[in-house]
């Protein structure tokens, strides 16, 4: 019996400390967003992180060797969701309709829960991306070319209006978007100390039901 408690802890072991190390990367990245998104990457200090993060610089240094790296998982994390839930041809629906709207609330609903993750993304592309332009020459524009291409299948068939695809997720991007990078500008018009799940509501269904009028489709509304 000892040697199968020896045996069975060997085995938890590793699985005991692969989660407390997830648990803390999870914990460091979710601070370091919300710090980068103040101060940006050069007003940002690794000490600021982890006292943030409530541990040492050195234990953190442990996890991210480097404010760097840091920064790159940050930019990554952020885009990647972009990339997992905002691909048009993933989008349930079999009408243009709906695919595109079920999109453009997806938009919304990252900006709503990962609003320190977009202000990041928004400085970096704003400064010349200087550390993400590969990651979105590589991954980020086959997606795009590939919703492009049934886009224009689309207008085609005649399902939807003649519009330039390109700049039609242009203008998704841009106007899902501002209710993050902007959500300052947004509280301040609208008197409130914080967006709520009503606004973020109120966004989706303006945005869904403007974009597709606009490009000769109806909504859910």
């Amino acid at each position: 019996m000892t040697k199968d408690l020896i045996t069975k802890s060997k085995v938890e072991r590793p699985r005991r400390r692969s989660r407390i190390r997830e648990a803390h990367e999870a914990k460091i990245l979710s601070v370091s967003e919300d710090i980068f998104a103040q101060f940006g990457y050069n007003g940002t200090t690794l000490d600021s992180i982890a006292e943030s993060a409530g541990m040492s610089k050195q234990n953190m240094l442990y996890y991210f060797p480097s404010k760097e790296v840091l920064y790159l998982r940050v930019l990554a994390k952020i885009l990647d969701l972009w990339l997992e839930k905002l691909v048009l041809l993933d989008q349930e629906g079999e009408d243009p309709a709906t695919m595109l709207e079920n999109y453009i609330r997806g938009k919304i609903e990252l900006s709503r829960l990962h609003s320190s993750g977009s202000k990041v993304f928004a400085n970096e592309i704003i400064n010349g991306a200087p550390y993400l332009k590969s990651h979105l020459q590589s991954k980020l524009t086959p997606i795009l070319e590939a919703d492009v291409g049934l886009v224009r299948s689309w207008i085609a068939d005649s399902k939807m209006d003649s519009v330039d695809p390109y700049h039609l997720f242009f203008v998704i991007w841009s106007s899902t978007q501002t209710y993050a990078d902007f959500s300052t500008q947004i509280q301040v018009c609208l008197k409130k100390d914080q967006l709520d799940n009503e606004d973020f509501q109120v966004a989706s269904d303006f945005l869904a039901q403007m974009i597709l009028k606009g490009i000769g489709l109806r909504g859910s509304l």
